[in-house]
């Protein structure tokens, strides 16, 4: 089955004649997760009965990193990528507006006027239960269904989604808790899909060549910074000659200790690949932790480590039959 057509658009202007009216589901949704695929789907449902477009509306950057800008980085999803999934999820687009001076000084009132009523035109809102919006977050699920009654459009109000056996609901910041302490397992499970790092490919200090573990070094930037140590990887190429060619790997993630790195970051060492990917956009999924980061008192003793932690890799994404973690070379 293919991939969705993606529509990502950043402005309400953007959004084409065609998507409006329209079912606007609204969110952070970051990861888009269990939870947020429930908001989806009870949007989804509710555009279909009205018989018109679902959007989902999201802020970039989220509106704790515009309030709490020196906050410890906790994105677990680029617009992109959120787009992406909220596509997969059944919208037929994704509204990423700019969290500013300008959009945090929005009462709710005006949020739902200007640009809900008059700049997009919505004829049903679906939003979580503890969603709020609008200036010192003065817009909640009663003002809504109020301004709803008001203006003539639907509203729906989602109850939180409790994970089995746990009687607790589907969290983002659960899951970030789960990528801290290396969880990767629950992480997956909570999500719905594994979690991935995307970013541009930059040159390293090559150190792996010469040990035949050539890398492919991604910034963490404002990710959330899982567990450092090493990981089994699928990683998927998104841009250049070879975008669309997926391959399984291994991956430290952290601050090398051995060797030593101003910041945190992801290097990727690609199975069966081989080619010049400097400069291309790649996503990193996590696919199995194996140990923490250490320190080793010689660059042999690494060398050594790093070729049983492939070993180990290779082993874990044999057993993952699934088309995005293949383990075919590049033809």
């Amino acid at each position: 089955m293919e991939n969705p057509t993606v529509h990502l658009y950043k402005s309400t202007d953007a959004i084409p004649a065609s998507f409006k009216p329209c079912v606007l589901a609204i969110g952070n949704f970051d990861g888009v997760h269990i939870g947020h695929r429930a908001v989806i789907q009870t949007a989804k449902e509710m555009a279909n009965k009205l018989q018109c477009p679902l959007g989902v509306l999201v802020f970039d950057p989220h509106p704790v990193s515009y309030f709490r800008p020196d906050v410890e980085p906790f994105r677990l999803t680029s617009i992109e990528r959120r787009a992406a999934l909220i596509s997969e999820a059944g919208a037929d687009f994704t509204l990423a507006l700019g969290f500013d001076a300008k959009m945090a000084d929005r009462s709710a009132a005006n949020f739902i006027d200007d640009i809900l009523c008059t700049q997009i035109g919505v004829r049903g809102v679906v939003i979580g239960h503890d969603f709020h919006f609008g200036k010192g977050r003065d817009g909640s699920a009663v003002t809504l269904e109020t301004a709803g009654r008001e203006n003539g459009f639907e509203t729906a109000i989602v109850s939180p989604v409790k994970r089995a056996q746990a009687q607790t609901p589907y969290s983002s910041t659960e899951i970030r808790a789960a990528l801290r302490a290396g969880k990767i397992e629950d992480a997956e499970k909570w999500l719905g899909h594994k979690w991935s790092i995307t970013g541009v490919v930059a040159q390293g200090d090559q150190r792996g060549r010469t040990i035949g573990f050539p890398t492919a070094n991604v910034e963490l930037n404002d990710f959330l910074r899982p567990a450092f140590g090493v990981y089994a990887v699928s990683a998927k190429i998104l841009t250049g000659a070879l975008a669309g060619q997926t391959f399984a790997g291994v991956a430290n993630i952290g601050m090398r200790p051995t060797v030593g790195t101003l910041l945190p970051r992801v290097e990727a060492h690609l199975f069966d690949f081989s080619g010049d990917i400097y400069g291309e956009t790649l996503d990193i999924q996590l696919c199995a932790f194996i140990r923490p980061e250490q320190k080793f008192e010689s660059f042999e003793l690494l060398t050594a480590q790093i070729q049983k932690d492939s070993d180990q890799a290779r082993g874990i994404m044999s057993t993952l039959a699934t088309p995005t973690n293949s383990l075919q070379p590049n033809q």
